[in-house]
């Protein structure tokens, strides 16, 4: 698989990922031989960079992957993980005192003496442009408890916040087909800057897959159904914030623009391959045929530009109004 350098951290990795959100909890259960399986799996299909988060089933995805890791040779695997929402979301808890502890916690559940790269978990917007709490991070890597740090974020305007900062070395960012706006200011900033962007909610929380109907039912456990309006974290993180409904309809036509041979969700993943100073895009993924399927679309031919325009047609006609101002 193609191997992109993640922005300052200056490693390589493969150009689909893998989001492992599911494998903690908020999608349903996932049993942990599940769990390894869809790691083997994508490890086989060219998956060199796990992104996780210490709050993703409180650390049970960050143990999940240190297990693997520890269970096989797999050197060029990078692993992100994210720190800062098992705590109040309030600006003064981002300080050194917690991000040691924090990082000390992950170092644990993944079995590592120092963490490939830590991003901020979309903490308040503040955050982003408090200088102290960049010197604490480098102070981190002073201290080899990390290699490197990043930054997650909600918004465009948190992301050029961040790249601001010389040290940052990636941003992760919701990108897809029905979430655009990054590609206005976010995207040019950090190339211009050497900062990677790593891609979360590919495919809006599966919409892009095709796969729904207006009657599609999700698990009560599944934030699909108890986040659709922001309950208990930022509404984009679900479906990217659009309507279920027009989200549907819309998907059902991004699908018929879909490759020959190719799925809507390998599609919807080439799309945000094909978009300049992507580094990497990180899937989630239940099973071993969704972890294969998911990296098999690196490897699909770039979109024309007559693709690129209708699929623009789509957003600007029933996605943009809900959108684009938001985030």
């Amino acid at each position: 698989m193609e191997q992109r350098v993640l922005g300052k951290t200056g490693r390589p990795v493969s150009v689909v990922g893998l989001g492992t959100w599911q494998l903690g909890a908020d999608w349903g259960l996932v049993s942990e031989a599940d769990a390894l399986a869809v790691l083997r799996t994508a490890v086989e299909s060219g998956v060199t960079f796990f992104d996780t988060a210490d709050v993703y089933g409180d650390g049970r995805s960050e143990q999940i992957i240190g297990r693997f890791i520890a269970g096989i040779n797999a050197p060029g695997v990078t692993v992100a993980t994210k720190m800062g929402r098992r705590v109040a979301q309030v600006p003064e808890n981002y300080i050194l005192e917690n991000f040691r502890a924090w990082t000390d916690r992950s170092r644990v559940n993944l079995g590592v003496d120092r963490l490939d790269l830590v991003q901020l978990h979309c903490p308040p917007t503040p955050v982003y442009s408090t200088d102290a709490v960049y010197d604490a991070l480098d102070t981190l890597v002073a201290e080899e408890r990390i290699a490197a740090y990043g930054v997650s974020v909600e918004t465009s305007a948190e992301a050029l916040a961040a790249i601001a900062h010389p040290a940052v070395a990636t941003v992760q960012i919701i990108l897809n087909a029905f979430r655009r706006k990054p590609l206005d200011e976010v995207l040019p900033a950090a190339a211009a800057a050497g900062v990677g962007i790593i891609v979360r909610v590919p495919l809006a929380s599966g919409l892009l897959s095709g796969r729904y109907t207006p009657q599609t039912a999700f698990a009560a456990d599944d934030h699909r159904t108890y986040n659709r309006h922001g309950e208990a974290f930022d509404a984009g993180e679900t479906f990217s914030g659009v309507d279920f409904d027009t989200g549907v309809d819309a998907a059902r036509e991004f699908a018929a623009l879909a490759p020959p041979a190719a799925t809507p969700a390998q599609a919807a993943l080439a799309w945000v391959i094909q978009q300049p100073g992507v580094s990497t895009v990180i899937p989630g993924a239940r099973s071993p045929d969704q972890a294969h399927q998911n990296a098999a679309a690196a490897g699909l031919p770039p979109f024309t530009d007559a693709q690129l325009n209708a699929i623009q047609a789509i957003y600007d006609r029933r996605i943009r109004a809900q959108v684009h101002h938001q985030w």
